[in-house]
């Protein structure tokens, strides 16, 4: 995975919020967003000139899509509003290193720097599993910056779980099975891993509430 000293808080006047700071926070909004809708909390939003064009949190449970992420929510919301399916200049901010699927969607989309936040080492594409931005053999190589605000995104996926482990416990102990959500397999230092969505008809099959490790 990538990162650029210029771009981090560091190389900003004294006293001034770094943009990719300030984008970060609208994204995770996104996130808390899907929080509500008890999707699994990720958010985005995509950045031109220094405004925000697009929005998007995860929501393929409740839309039924698989292919319903934030950033391509987000990478949507921004076309329709800019009426160009490219997207050349503009960022995008994510709350979770984005997976093959996104990584794809974003090279379509021409965007030029993508910035995340918690590392994904189960199917992260900015470098964690691999890096698409990196493959010479694609045309289009967008700029990736990761761990920004590292700890509060993984920090929001962490706490959306422990929710989730907790209604399962209480739901064992009424004995009316399981919460049919999304899980994940937690990480370390600022990672998350999200699964894919247990079979809600399987009572058998909930996360691991001892450590949050949902079994694969």
């Amino acid at each position: 995975m990538s990162r650029d000293d210029a771009s981090m808080p560091g190389a900003i006047p004294e006293g001034a919020e770094h943009p990719d700071l300030r984008f970060m926070r609208a994204a995770l909004e996104e996130a808390a967003r899907a929080h509500a809708a008890g999707e699994v909390p990720v958010g985005a939003v995509v950045v031109r000139d220094g405004e925000i064009v697009g929005r998007g949190w995860n929501r393929p449970i409740g839309s039924h899509d698989p292919s319903a992420h934030a950033e391509i929510g987000a990478l949507r919301d921004a076309a329709a509003r800019l009426g160009n399916y490219r997207l050349p200049g503009c960022e995008l901010y994510v709350t979770l290193e984005p997976c093959a699927m996104c990584a794809g969607a974003i090279q379509h989309a021409r965007i030029a720097r993508v910035v995340w936040g918690a590392a994904d080492p189960k199917t992260g594409a900015c470098g964690s599993v691999v890096d698409l931005f990196a493959e010479p053999r694609l045309n289009h190589h967008a700029r990736s910056i990761g761990g920004v605000m590292a700890a509060e995104c993984a920090g929001t996926l962490q706490a959306f779980f422990a929710e989730r482990r907790a209604l399962v416990r209480a739901r064992r102990g009424r004995g009316d099975g399981s919460d049919g959500t999304q899980r994940a397999a937690r990480g370390t230092g600022g990672s998350v891993a999200p699964i894919e969505q247990r079979d809600p008809s399987d009572p058998d099959d909930p996360p691991d509430p001892a450590i949050g490790i949902a079994p694969d």
